[in-house]
């Protein structure tokens, strides 16, 4: 399931977030990469533990707990700490790959890249280039979103960011450890809950929205891994 969250940051969240990275100390961004996607990872990254980084990752936690859709689409157990990369320049695009099944926190906890998210920074008018290209069994997804909407995709998706070839492109980007490690039971819950929402929204609650969101829950339970 590919999936957009409009407006995850307000607009002083970007404004904030922009003035943070105007002298932000950016590092070779292969020194993350596994030993596959650093062959063709060619981007910079901030440090994590740079105050720009982690008053920007505290922006994007804080947006991601006001967003509905990503609590109903993610059913988040875990979220990797959020990262902030730039292309530009030389340093300008992302060649296909496929993220490590397993990312460690600082703290040597395992997350378990069940979905992946890019939250962008950058309007798409300053910078030519920069499509988030994400394969799925529909064929190849194009994504350049406004500044402040992200996107959410399955972990097990084969991507890449297309060269950059004016201005710069700046994301955050993180994975979730869902409850749900299925992308089509997540896929399944997200929609039955957006039926059950438009259903609430039309009819009120009665026996048959009861019964629905027992189902729900009941599915839910039978596929969550707590």
């Amino acid at each position: 399931m590919l999936l957009t969250l409009p407006h995850l940051l307000t607009s002083d969240d970007l404004r904030t977030a922009r003035a943070l990275l105007t002298d932000a100390p950016w590092a070779d961004g292969a020194d993350s990469a596994g030993s596959q996607a650093r062959s063709v990872k060619n981007n910079q990254q901030l440090p994590h533990d740079c105050e720009a980084a982690r008053h920007i990752r505290g922006l994007v936690l804080a947006g991601l707990e006001r967003s509905a859709t990503f609590l109903s689409a993610a059913l988040p157990k875990k979220v990797f700490t959020p990262r902030i990369n730039r292309y530009s320049g030389a340093s300008n695009h992302y060649g296909n790959h496929i993220d490590n099944a397993i990312r460690l926190l600082p703290s040597g906890q395992r997350v378990r890249t069940d979905v992946s998210c890019t939250v962008f920074l950058s309007d798409p008018g300053d910078y030519d280039g920069g499509e988030l290209t994400v394969a799925d069994t529909y064929g190849e997804q194009r994504v350049k979103l406004p500044a402040g909407h992200a996107v959410l995709y399955p972990g097990t998706s084969l991507h890449q960011v297309q060269p950059v070839t004016r201005g710069e492109r700046l994301a955050c980007f993180f994975w979730v450890e869902s409850l749900v490690r299925s992308d089509e039971q997540r896929r399944l819950l997200y929609d039955m809950d957006l039926a059950l929402l438009a259903l609430r929204q039309q009819h009120g609650e009665g026996p048959q929205t009861t019964a629905l969101t027992g189902t729900y829950h009941n599915l839910l339970r039978m596929w969550a891994d707590t």
